[in-house]
């Protein structure tokens, strides 16, 4: 019995052995940053060294040599539509991350494999789906851990932030949000629901287009019972950039009652600041 017993133990204790993971703290641990840009995903997978009392630029890292821009496995990106970078089409898709640092700028290449580990074995030019240049910016302070960001943001444009030590270089991205948006709504309009409308109207207000055409889509979404108290808010600032302030008031006033009526407190001092200066002389 006890020959068993120790048998059972012994099998138990290799087992155990066996399956037993140690988990240790990475010296490079891995980042995502995920940003909606407009209307585009973008998505940028990599790792974080630090500087650990080290030379970066011009020493750990060389200049004028490829770099793998990170640690580890490729560092990526990747756009949910075709981009524009100094003029020239990124196609949508997944992207390795290369750069050729210099002492004033950088040259940042986007590779179209994206699964090597560092640098390809060897480069294959065909892969380069695009080249730009950076301007490197230095920075008043160190940056111990390497850090990529996305700033910078406007509905049609972002930058690539790459930084570390006391350098900071950023890449421009243009992406096709008014387009997007344009072909939405002339999609919509064949057969657009109130929403539509509103979204459409929002949209070119918002964006400094046609305000008559904004006003026109406004009054059929606020046709029949009972409009939604914040297309009427809409219709109301539209009214007043066009210059009407008389009919931006009484829009405005519609919009008071059906938010007092809802209990919603911000629509309700929106419409009351609008209405008293929409109403100074």
């Amino acid at each position: 019995m006890l020959k068993k017993l120790f048998i059972l133990f012994t099998i138990v204790g290799v087992t155990s052995a066996i399956n037993a993971q140690i988990k240790t703290p990475q010296p490079s641990p891995a980042a995502k940053v995920e940003q909606v840009v407009g209307l585009t995903d973008v998505t940028v997978e990599y790792s974080r060294p630090g500087m650990k009392g080290r030379t970066i630029f011009g020493d750990l890292v060389p200049y004028g040599e490829v770099w793998r821009t990170g640690a580890n496995a490729n560092t990526r990106i990747t756009f949910s539509d075709d981009v524009t970078i100094d003029g020239k089409e990124l196609k949508k898709g997944t992207y390795a991350i290369y750069t050729i640092p210099n002492a004033t700028s950088w040259e940042v290449i986007f590779y179209s494999d994206a699964t090597n580990w560092g640098n390809p074995a060897k480069w294959d030019e065909s892969k380069v789906a695009l080249k730009t240049t950076a301007t490197v910016q230095q920075m008043p302070m160190k940056v111990e851990s390497f850090t990529l960001m996305l700033n910078d943001l406007s509905n049609d444009a972002a930058e690539l932030g790459i930084l570390w030590e006391n350098t900071y270089v950023g890449v421009k991205f243009e992406v096709p949000t008014d387009k997007t948006t344009l072909k939405s709504i002339e999609t919509a309009m064949a057969g657009p629901t109130k929403n539509d409308y509103f979204q459409a109207a929002t949209y070119y207000h918002t964006a400094g287009k046609d305000l008559k055409q904004a006003l026109e889509w406004m009054k059929k979404a606020t046709t029949g019972e009972d409009p939604a108290f914040w297309y009427l808010r809409r219709m109301s600032l539209i009214q007043a950039d066009l210059g009407d302030k008389a009919g931006a008031i009484a829009t405005a006033k519609k919009s008071l009652a059906a938010a007092e009526k809802a209990g919603n407190a911000d629509y309700i001092k929106m419409n009351k600041e609008s209405i008293a200066e929409w109403s100074k002389k």
